[in-house]
């Protein structure tokens, strides 16, 4: 049975009764405590945690629009599998849906999924709190099939070394490109970031209309900046952060993206506008972005023809020796505390997240199970739609700089907030670096976390 279920409005700073409540849960997480989860009686410990009493029925798994076929998938395969399989919005855009609907199963002691996807990595913020996610690695998942997830793909899910989520796909950067016009303006790949602004200086001045990027979409601070090692959002503790865009880090970037946003070459527009997809989406050069643009944006939304686009390193600084890059979106799997069906809640986790059927052959994004993902470019690779090999992304899949986290605030509601409306009224990234420091600081503090700057 497949239902599905509305969205709610943009996410919101807790209330000072949820604040508390938070903080109430987290404290006595111990008790038996029906705001956070209900009660502890009849419940057997096992796995690192009180487990309910299990019984027969169907497993309730949440996934939003994009994962619907991963579940569907499931089920054909698995047949003897009673599932409610339940559409929502999997959190998107920060909606708040998940965390909303579980404060209200805590209170009334009924209702929560046994598995539920969302499209953020930040959900183990609220749902460790509020003993809504199960430890995986106390004895659920085992040791051999953790290890070979991504290094660093499960980070975002792991408090003080346990495991709340498992990873369900990586959307680290890398730089795309079109392949056959590149060599058409007699271009060459740039590895190095000076290289790529010279290289946008050259285009403005030789090709103008074309592209090597856009700055105007919400989550540009997490493909640039984030790439740049800039320290804007360094989670340093469950509820402690670090922001400090002054940084050299910081402001080499913020200048280049000066440079290409006032000489046209990058764009302001969003590669999801409608203006971008009419007007400048067939004068893409260069386009630094996710492991989802192969497959979602040039070849889903953009219709670029096949052999077309092509994938190398993301640039680095000269005189860099560790690579890194940034990280748009992604995904994890969690599986609820409350289930009565914890091993068929288990089984669909590993499998969803881990086996070939779904994550090597049909999953839209880069697995972050490493044995998925290798057979998952195999595929890309011999779709023939793509004009290089994508090890680009492999590589790209380890170097994802560590130095920004996943706090409960989302970086990209601040930078549309704070930047993108300065960026349409001609002001500079530069300009903006204060304010957008001003906002982080604002945001982290509204959800309970210490600021050092």
């Amino acid at each position: 049975m497949t239902v599905t279920m509305p969205s709610t409005g943009p996410k919101r700073a807790p209330s000072t009764r949820r604040a508390a409540l938070l903080a109430g849960c987290a404290a006595t997480a111990a008790l038996t405590l029906t705001a956070c989860g209900g009660s502890t009686a009849g419940k057997t410990n096992k796995d690192g945690f009180a487990q309910v009493p299990q019984k027969e029925g169907a497993l309730t798994v949440w996934v939003d629009a994009t994962r619907m076929d991963a579940a569907k998938l499931y089920q054909q395969q698995h047949p003897d599998v009673k599932m409610d399989i339940v559409s929502y919005d999997g959190d998107a855009n920060g909606s708040n849906y998940l965390q909303t609907k579980v404060q209200l199963f805590n209170r009334t002691g009924k209702g929560w999924p046994d598995v539920v996807f969302s499209s953020q990595n930040n959900e183990v913020t609220w749902a460790v709190d509020q003993n809504f996610a199960a430890p995986l690695n106390k004895g659920l998942i085992p040791e051999s099939a953790l290890g070979q997830f991504a290094k660093g793909a499960n980070d975002v899910c792991t408090v003080d070394g346990t495991l709340y989520c498992l990873r369900n796909d990586l959307s680290q950067a890398v730089l795309w490109y079109n392949a056959p016009l590149l060599k058409k303006f007699g271009y060459t790949v740039p590895t190095t970031w000076e290289e790529y602004q010279k290289l946008g200086e050259k285009v403005a001045e030789e090709h103008p209309g074309y592209l090597v990027g856009d700055a105007g979409d919400t989550f540009t601070p997490e493909i640039y900046l984030w790439a740049s090692k800039c320290g804007a959002n360094h989670i340093t503790g469950p509820k402690s952060v670090s922001v400090n865009t002054s940084s050299e880090a910081c402001t080499k970037m913020a200048r280049l993206l000066d440079v290409l946003i006032e000489n046209k070459s990058m764009s302001i527009s969003g590669v999801f506008s409608t203006d971008f997809g009419k007007n400048k989406a067939d004068r893409i050069l260069l386009m630094p972005g996710p492991a989802w643009y192969g497959g979602a944006l040039f070849q889903g939304t953009f219709k670029t023809p096949a052999k077309q686009i092509g994938a190398a390193p993301i640039p680095q600084w000269q005189g860099e020796t560790s690579p890194s890059t940034g990280n748009v979106g992604g995904g994890t799997w969690l599986l609820s505390q409350h289930s009565a069906h914890i091993k068929a809640a288990t089984d669909f986790l590993k499998w969803v997240t881990t086996d070939n059927a779904y994550q090597g052959e049909k999953a839209p994004g880069f697995p972050a199970y490493a044995p998925a993902a290798d057979n998952w470019l195999k595929g890309q690779h011999a779709s023939g739609y793509f004009a290089t090999d994508l090890s680009a992304l492999k590589n790209a899949s380890s170097q994802v700089w560590p130095g920004w986290g996943s706090g409960q605030f989302s970086q990209e509601a601040i930078w549309a907030a704070t930047v993108k409306p300065g960026l349409t009224q001609g002001k500079s990234v530069v300009s903006m670096l204060p304010a957008w420091q001003d906002s982080i600081v604002k945001y982290a503090r509204s959800n309970g976390y210490k600021v050092s700057q």
